[in-house]
């Protein structure tokens, strides 16, 4: 499934690539026996579920060699791992707020000999507001760690003016665009684009919410954790209009 994958979305599923995955599906179930990464642990669902999952992002269009990246909230590494494997000349950064993941994430570096890639245990809301990390990136992902007005004020901030935030949702996004609309307006950004799909032999449906970064981000954003999990923007006209 893995190389059919590959090769619908253009890419040569090589000996090395389909080795990576390979490696990094062990380690992952190794790991998991003494670690909470994931619930999904059938490689086979691994397979789909996580590996296939986190390539889908190449659907978009925006990921090259070129592209520096970060993974916001990536826990096991989610897609990074899956996007560096099959692009490794990309610049990753993996951010985890959890440091028994950021261990796991940086065995999973040292088993795979990357380079051109960085753990960095943090909040996110807390690494926004650093100089090292504000405004460095061409791309952000996340991958259904949190509502989407809250991972817009906290993934915004990292991008380029012109970069991109892909945000993986699953299939009911409609509310959650509603409620984005104050967000996008406050980080200076738009959804440019919403690519709904299906993954291979199963029903399970995903959405890749395209958010393109078009001012500089004002300083206050993103919020101290953690209000922007807990009071999302919009939030409030939200409630007060349904009141």
């Amino acid at each position: 499934m893995l190389r059919d994958y590959l090769k619908q979305i253009r890419i040569e599923p090589t000996e090395k690539i389909i080795s990576g995955f390979d490696t990094f599906s062990k380690l992952l179930i190794e790991w998991n026996q003494k670690v909470n990464l994931t619930a999904i642990t059938d490689p086979s669902e691994i397979e789909i579920k996580h590996f296939i999952d986190s390539l889908t992002i190449f659907q978009t269009g925006k990921i090259t060699e070129h592209s520096k990246i970060i993974d916001i909230g990536c826990g096991a590494g989610f897609p990074s791992f899956p996007i560096k494997i099959v692009c490794p000349g990309c610049d990753m950064t993996l951010l985890d707020s959890l440091n028994k993941r950021v261990m796991f994430q940086n065995e999973v570096i040292k088993a795979l000999a990357m380079d051109k890639i960085t753990t960095v245990h943090s909040r996110g809301e807390d690494a926004g507001q650093k100089e090292e990390y504000r405004e460095k990136f061409d791309i952000a992902t996340a991958r259904a760690v949190a509502n989407l007005s809250a991972l817009i004020e906290i993934c915004v901030p990292f991008l380029k003016v012109g970069g991109y935030f892909i945000a993986l949702k699953g299939s009911e996004i409609e509310e959650e665009l509603l409620t984005a609309k104050t967000a996008l307006t406050k980080l200076n950004a738009e959804i440019e684009n919403v690519i709904s799909l299906t993954l291979p032999n199963c029903d399970h449906k995903r959405n890749l919410i395209i958010i393109k970064k078009l001012e500089k981000t004002e300083k206050k954003y993103p919020r101290n954790a953690p209000k922007p999990i807990k009071e999302p923007l919009g939030a409030q006209s939200t409630r007060h209009k349904a009141q």
